[in-house]
């Protein structure tokens, strides 16, 4: 047995007994094509011979589920504690099937890590959402691209009464899930309504997370800053255009404002799904794709959902201290959409003064067509094409010396990766600091949707790559090895959706990047989307 490792191979033993069912509808067999959805975005389409779904993109198929996991390989003794990754994982109700991936039922995962041990389970996350689908058979509340359907006009006027309100929309927290400073878990989505707490143990909804201040607003940045002291996020200002950002204390459930920023360009702000902090900033990004009240008020969707891309209104990026509010920088930059920042910091000259702010993004080349592919009537299809568009590791440099323009360039080529690259996470040790190693999804090329881990050394401009034929893995999740003074020294989770239907846990070397042990669920896993790790006390 190699030194700081314990061998495991456990037989899996189900606590919850697999079922086909969850609460009043039937759950379809991995195997069994999906219908088309019944509306179809007049975007381009790719045209693909149908197969069997990929049980990425399958429901899962029982409402909940707990069991110990046999692993192959070697778990290190030194970790102890629970992943936890939420995502979509129901994508139809009765005999309709949801339009696209960021629409699904939350369903939150586990894989407790205890002495050589792993403990895995499953459960849906019981949002007012879900549960009113379960019981009515149908969509209850607006999600990202589905509508509740109404019997006739005044139905569909009392419907929007109830979206101004916010009633309407949806509390499914299916985007991220984080760990408060006091302890609690709350997973989370863009409206925030969509706060739920959960036990990170049972998986079992605990209730909603209520924020007590009045601020207002109905949505958020689905990623916040979470440390051990504080709490991050930004509100988007629909009427005003602009973003307060705001911090909360642990203990605490009321945000309290650091400051404002107005937006220099559109007529509403830019999409913010992510945006990253330096040790003494915040970094608020404008982007191009803009939320659009038209289309928020539409029955059917459009190309691009609740939002519009609007290249004339330009591109920004603005800095703000944290500890005044003060903004120091706001500069236009070259168009671009990005989901996810990666991590941010301060460039400093010979004297030690600040000169410029950093920041890294999965960038994906100004192209607002990723929305659409990530319909789920693309991810079904297979294609021998390239289908995915192009994406970078996009590198910002915000200069504090008043000028008005900033940069955008690639970080590194973006070949090395596959030009995919998404779902990012680092050793959060140097969050808002200078680092040298990202986590991500990439791309081994002909593909529709990211298919490999890759680990890219900002230094070296390179990355290395993990690949298996056919699956599809999830967000790669860093974890450091307590002590360690390397920024690598750990190891990387992923949940992986296998071509054969099986899902499996992944856990790679941080710093050679190669397996140590993977351990295979007894039955598919959906694709998920984000995780954070909870440390055994």
């Amino acid at each position: 047995m190699a030194a700081g490792s314990c061998m495991s191979s456990f037989n899996f033993k189900s606590i919850h007994p697999p079922k086909r069912t969850v609460s009043n509808f039937t759950i379809r067999s991995i195997a069994t094509p999906i219908r088309p959805p019944s509306v179809v975005v007049p975007l381009p389409e790719i045209d693909t011979p149908a197969r069997p779904n990929h049980v990425a993109w399958t429901s899962v198929q029982q409402e909940r589920w707990e069991g110990e996991l046999s692993v192959q390989g070697q778990l290190p003794c030194w970790l102890n504690g629970t992943y936890l990754r939420n995502g979509p994982g129901i994508w139809h109700i009765a005999d309709y099937d949801f339009r696209h991936l960021f629409d699904g039922y939350a369903t939150i995962v586990k894989l407790q890590f205890d002495n050589g041990r792993l403990i895995a389970g499953h459960r849906q996350i019981e949002s007012d959402a879900y549960k009113a689908a379960m019981k009515n058979q149908k969509i209850c509340y607006r999600e990202f691209s589905e509508v509740p359907k109404t019997k006739n006009f005044l139905a569909y006027v009392g419907e929007l009464a109830n979206l101004f309100s916010g009633a309407s929309l949806t509390d499914n927290a299916n985007t991220g899930v984080v760990k408060l400073g006091d302890g609690r878990v709350i997973c989370l989505t863009e409206t925030q309504k969509g706060s739920i707490m959960i036990n990170p143990t049972t998986l079992e909804t605990v209730g909603k997370f209520e924020y007590s201040d009045s601020l207002g607003g109905l949505i958020h940045s689905a990623h916040p800053i979470v440390t051990d002291s504080e709490f991050l996020t930004l509100l988007p200002d629909l009427l005003n255009p602009g973003y307060l950002v705001v911090r909360m204390e642990p203990g605490s459930n009321e945000r309290k404002v650091i400051g404002r920023v107005n937006c220099k360009g559109g007529p509403a702000p830019g999409w913010v799904h992510s945006f990253p902090v330096t040790e003494n900033y915040v970094v608020v990004p404008e982007m191009p794709l803009r939320y659009c009240a038209q289309n928020l008020l539409r029955a059917e969707p459009t190309p691009l959902y609740k939002f519009e891309w609007r290249p004339e209104s330009k591109a920004y990026v603005h800095v703000m201290c944290k500890a005044s509010g003060k903004i120091v920088a706001s500069v236009e930059v070259p168009l671009y959409i990005t989901f996810h920042f990666i991590n941010a910091y301060e460039e400093r000259d010979e004297k030690g003064r600040i000169t410029a702010v950093i920041a890294d993004c999965c960038e994906h080349n100004a192209n607002p067509l990723i929305l659409d592919r990530l319909r789920l009537h693309n991810l079904r299809r297979f294609t021998p094409n390239d289908a995915l568009p192009d994406a970078r590791l996009g590198r910002f440099r915000i200069p504090l010396d008043g000028s008005g323009y900033g940069e955008l360039e690639a970080a590194l080529d973006p070949e090395e990766h596959g030009r995919g690259l998404d779902m990012c996470s680092f050793n959060p040790a140097y969050l808002g600091k200078k680092y040298r190693y990202a986590y991500a999804c990439g791309a081994q090329r002909p593909c529709n949707f990211p298919n490999t881990l890759t680990k890219i050394d900002l230094v070296k401009k390179t990355a290395k790559n993990w690949h298996e034929a056919g699956a599809i893995p999830s967000e790669p999740f860093f974890v450091a090895r307590p002590g360690a003074t390397e920024e690598d020294d750990g190891v990387v989770i992923s949940m992986v959706s296998g071509e054969d239907g099986e899902g499996y846990a992944l856990l790679l070397d941080g710093s050679t990047f190669e397996e140590i042990a993977r351990a295979k669920f007894p039955y598919g896993l959906p694709y998920g989307l984000h995780g954070c790790w909870i440390p055994r006390n």
